[in-house]
């Protein structure tokens, strides 16, 4: 198939006519670029004349030499000889033939003096300063830095000349409408808005590669960093755009808001009430911290249904006013017509709702959380939930899971890469061997605890969420300052001891909907390859309180610290302890 070059005569004519732009500077006596060993500090501070004041420098030329010097040297008053003269090695260096001395010559005046024509140059002298490179760079990482900026710079210039045919500015992103379905040039697929990285693995290559020699470094970071924070580039305008999809894609997500009554819109901070409900599970002592500590936070009423019966806890519970117990025993089941769930999270979300129904003329807020979660809050817990907007269904609390000291109560939590704004990436310098394998590093849920309005009709109360008509509500807001403590691994003992329960029936079941190797995978792994000293391992680096992991966390803002004294809560609440 016969094919017709963009450019007549093909290559050999391209590089005909690059030739020919590369004849060498004539000279008249006693003109040429300075030695090797010239005195570049003295260079330093001297500025540039102008040279239509100075006899020497004016016309007529004698030479292209000093067409070219009066040319920079008008260009350039002002500057520091050190500016002249970058620029005039560029201007040999750009032909054919040159003096012996003057890729050295221009190595050595970056190597020195780099970070003065930083400051002195504009953008585009500093981009064909890092185009020299490209071509006499004293090494490989000079020489393929300043290739691959040129070829950026120089397609760059194209593509946005060519651009400004389409009435737009620089600065003004294509609309998101209108994308015609067509192969690239070479057959190249098309970049993607929503989830392409090109854009990001070209800057990121170029500043590493750089890295490698001291000299080039400093220019090129200085040329990235200028092309990143500017606004007309490409790299910007598909930030917006892709800022804008998003934007989009939210705004034509499924919208399933939960009506909230217009009697509960306007209910002010002192007639708000609020409760919690948890299914529970546990000795008589943990039941019992668990209250104290929510009922000190405020807490209007607590329904706690007791999944293993026994009537010696409820007893205890059941001597403060504001506990509400309910035994889950045979009769319990007979009497709501239902037969027992299997699940245990299915009777949670059971008793959950039945409570969010039953206590609509109690309470305004119900919270569902677990006996081993703990809230903690930067303000009285009603003031937080006042502040929740008035059309609002659900009241999300995300979770802090706590480092397991040696000894003792935990008192520092971490939070996950997402709540504080962390690259996923920064997870392995976190944990350095399992990190990457569990989502965000946490053990357990990531996803936090609801807090629900009561009286809005057909919801269903879960595990993590409100449903409306089947449906996750949408209408919900995260309040500022509030984290749920969830003490999951609070020792290397608890851990092991309920490992087997969450693997089958718990939070380290298969999750298929996770692409990362997920706890029941990794620990069973764990535990058939290495037994208990490779899930000990595992522990001591994800669970385990110690310095070095406080520090990591701490230096990404994914720690936060909380001291608990629950005997005294149980003491102040229930006057003993059970």
């Amino acid at each position: 198939m016969s094919r017709t070059p963009t450019y007549k005569g093909g290559i050999n004519a391209l590089l005909a006519q690059y030739e020919g732009r590369r004849d060498s500077f004539s000279y008249a006596e006693g003109e040429g670029l300075p030695p090797l060993d010239v005195d570049l500090n003295t260079l330093a501070n001297q500025v540039v004349p102008d040279p239509n004041h100075i006899d020497q420098e004016t016309r007529p030329f004698r030479s292209s030499y000093h067409r070219k010097r009066f040319q920079l040297r008008e260009e350039l008053q002002g500057l520091s000889e050190l500016s002249y003269l970058n620029g005039m090695l560029i201007a040999h260096l750009r032909k054919r033939d040159v003096p012996d001395h003057a890729p050295a010559l221009f190595v050595r005046l970056w190597a020195e003096h780099g970070a003065q024509l930083v400051r002195e140059l504009d953008q585009r002298w500093l981009v064909s300063a890092i185009t020299t490179f490209g071509d006499h760079g004293a090494n490989a990482t000079q020489r393929a830095t300043g290739l691959a900026m040129t070829a950026l710079f120089g397609a760059m210039k194209l593509y946005e000349s060519e651009r400004l045919y389409s009435g737009l500015t620089p600065d003004q992103p294509f609309a998101l409408t209108g994308k015609v379905r067509a192969k690239l040039p070479l057959d190249m697929d098309s970049y993607s808005i929503s989830g392409g990285g090109l854009d990001v693995n070209l800057i990121a290559r170029l500043w590493q590669e750089a890295q490698g020699d001291t000299t080039i470094a400093p220019l090129a970071h200085h040329l990235i960093e200028l092309l990143i924070h500017d606004e007309r580039t490409l790299f910007r305008r598909l930030q917006v755009m892709k800022t804008r999809r998003d934007r989009l894609k939210k705004v034509k997500a499924k919208s399933n808001i939960a009506p909230v009554p217009v009697d509960r819109l306007t209910i002010g901070q002192q007639d708000l009430r609020w409760g919690i409900v948890s299914t529970i599970k546990a000795p008589l002592g943990q039941i019992a911290r668990f209250a104290a500590h929510h009922l000190e936070l405020g807490a209007d009423t607590l329904h706690i249904f007791l999944d293993d019966p026994k009537p010696e806890t409820a007893a205890f519970l059941a001597r403060h006013p504001k506990i509400h117990v309910t035994l889950c025993d045979d009769a319990y089941w007979q009497s709501t017509g239902k037969r027992r769930m299997e699940a245990h999270q299915l009777r949670q979300a059971y008793n959950a709702t039945r409570t969010l129904r039953a206590t609509e003329d109690d309470l305004h807020w119900l919270g569902h959380i677990d006996v081993d979660e703990f809230i903690m809050t930067d303000a009285p817990m009603i003031e937080k939930l006042a502040s929740v907007g008035p059309a609002i269904s659900m009241a999300r609390i995300p979770p802090a899971e706590a480092l397991a000291p040696d000894r003792g109560t935990p008192e520092y939590f971490k939070l996950t890469h997402k709540q504080a704004g962390v690259k996923k990436s920064d997870l392995q310098d976190i944990y350095p061997t399992f990190g990457l394998h569990l989502y965000g590093g946490f053990l357990s849920h990531s996803s936090g605890k609801v807090f629900a309005r009561t009286g809005i009709p057909d919801t269903r109360l879960g595990i993590h969420t409100l449903k409306y008509n089947g449906e996750d509500a949408s209408n919900r807001e995260k309040p500022e300052g509030l984290y749920l403590a969830h003490f999951h691994a609070p020792s290397w003992e608890h851990f092991r001891g309920h490992l087997d329960f969450r693997q089958t029936k718990g939070s380290y079941r298969p999750r298929s909907e996770r692409p990362e190797l997920g706890q029941a995978e990794l620990l069973k792994f764990l535990s058939d390859e290495e037994g208990d000293a490779g899930l000990r391992a595992f522990f001591d680096e994800v669970c385990a309180d110690t310095p070095e992991l406080r520090a990591r966390l701490k230096a990404r803002k994914m720690l936060l610290h909380h001291q608990f004294d629950f005997d005294a809560s149980v003491m102040r609440v229930f006057g003993r302890m059970p």
